[in-house]
């Protein structure tokens, strides 16, 4: 059995947790490969919406099962928050939410280490989320960090004192004061860990590859988006993981040789979060149009996205980094208003036209830009393919021409229902 992979192809932000929830229903398990709570993954039905930031999002279909895998940071305390949500829903997680016992934790000073780097950079700052991501990561590779397996050993306080208390020392060389917030943050943590020995911990890497051995089919769900990825994003302004497909196999233990479909997810237009170069960033009414319009506020930190059109050229760059098979475009009905709508077919760098996503994050781009006529009409209650106004097919048309990939998801709202399959 193979194993398919959905994640997102621009800047993070894109719908994956929509996609992921429509599509459950065709596996038989969810599992999530990388990042933490700095992921907002967003899902929507019966009126209500849902944002998840480490529990996978297949977790509603009550008969699936989930898997937060080793290549996840996990915050006890979030994950205790999003826990307590699905419980007054009705739902019971410790059914069918399984934890990697590699999965490695972010301890309340991970955080703090996050804010004071972030305010030692001044105007150089990432746009960090502030989650502890980036110094947990680090620890992890420093070969130093906290798993979730250390939860169960008899020298786990031994363990996490010894770490918080460099931790502490990094602080005071950022000369930043935690005397009065840490207390909290730590109560906070330790309760936490509590609800987060419910759960089965497991070796994902064993459990996974005897699901597909026994014709069991899975999801793997990525998070943030290929542009933030540690190795081929805008670095330095990325995430900390690989949030591209070959961090699939490193983030849940399996062989590249499992690989089967590679489902990209795109806006119709472009956001990003926090710093870094955004060739076709608006700064006009258009831009603050479709953040209105398209309620373009992060799901995790609450922050303005900046927006802009849709960029080929990062796009194209994606699909190729992640062997992409098929697209689900997403948030059309943002746009629905536009007499124009433009699309960045190349970058002007230095006097010279290229369709190469340029690795110098500093290069100053002009995007150059193809002009499309708008469908101006309302597609939020169209229920099928045919249905879509003849200028709305033409945009996906020219998408699939240029990427050489196939649209076989639309998404025309923030609800489950909203999808069109093609």
């Amino acid at each position: 059995m193979k194993i398919d992979i959905l994640l997102g192809l621009q800047w993070g932000d894109e719908g994956k947790g929509k996609i992921v929830d429509v599509m459950t229903p065709r596996y038989d398990v969810i599992a999530r490969f990388q990042g933490g709570p700095n992921a907002g993954h967003s899902l929507e039905f019966n009126g209500i919406k849902h944002v998840l930031h480490i529990i996978p999002s297949g977790i509603f279909h009550r008969e699936k099962i989930n898997i937060i895998g080793n290549g996840v940071v996990i915050d006890p305390a979030i994950f205790e928050e999003e826990i307590n949500a699905l419980v007054k829903m009705g739902l019971d997680p410790t059914s069918n939410l399984l934890i990697s016992k590699k999965a490695h934790l972010i301890l309340p000073t991970h955080k703090l280490l996050d804010a004071a780097q972030e305010a030692k950079k001044g105007k150089n700052k990432i746009g960090s989320t502030l989650k502890g991501i980036g110094p947990t990561y680090t620890d992890k590779t420093a070969r130093h960090g906290m798993r979730v397996v250390d939860i169960l050993a008899p020298d786990f306080t031994e363990r996490y004192n010894a770490l918080t208390a460099s931790h502490k020392e990094m602080l005071k060389m950022y000369d930043f004061d935690y005397s009065e917030v840490l207390p909290k943050m730590e109560l906070n943590f330790l309760n936490a860990l509590n609800t987060l020995k419910k759960f089965k911990f497991i070796d994902n890497e064993y459990e996974l590859n005897d699901y597909l051995n026994n014709e069991k089919s899975v999801l793997a769900e990525g998070a943030q988006g290929t542009l933030l990825d540690l190795e081929f994003g805008s670095y330095p302004f990325v995430t900390s993981s690989n949030t591209i497909a070959a961090g699939a196999f490193a983030g849940l233990g399996l062989a590249p040789s499992h690989i089967g479909k590679v489902i990209g997810i795109v806006k119709a237009y472009c956001t990003r979060v926090g710093s870094g170069p955004f060739p076709t960033e608006l700064f006009d009414e258009t831009g603050e149009t479709l953040r209105k319009q398209g309620n373009e506020f992060g799901a995790t930190t609450g922050r303005p996205r900046r927006c802009g059109w849709l960029d080929l050229v990062a796009l194209k760059y994606a699909i190729m980094i992640n062997g992409v098979n098929e697209i689900a475009l997403t948030k059309a009905d943002v746009m629905s208003n536009f007499e124009t709508i433009n699309i960045c077919t190349a970058y002007k760098v230095n006097d010279e036209i290229t369709s190469r996503f340029p690795t110098d994050s500093n290069a100053v781009i002009e995007p150059v830009l193809t002009s499309f006529k708008g469908w101006q009409q309302d597609i939020s209650n169209i229920k099928t393919y045919d249905e879509l106004p003849v200028e709305f097919k033409m945009y996906i048309q020219y998408i699939e021409k240029e990427t050489g990939a196939k649209v076989s998801i639309v998404s025309v709202g923030p609800d489950r229902e909203a999808t069109i399959f093609r």
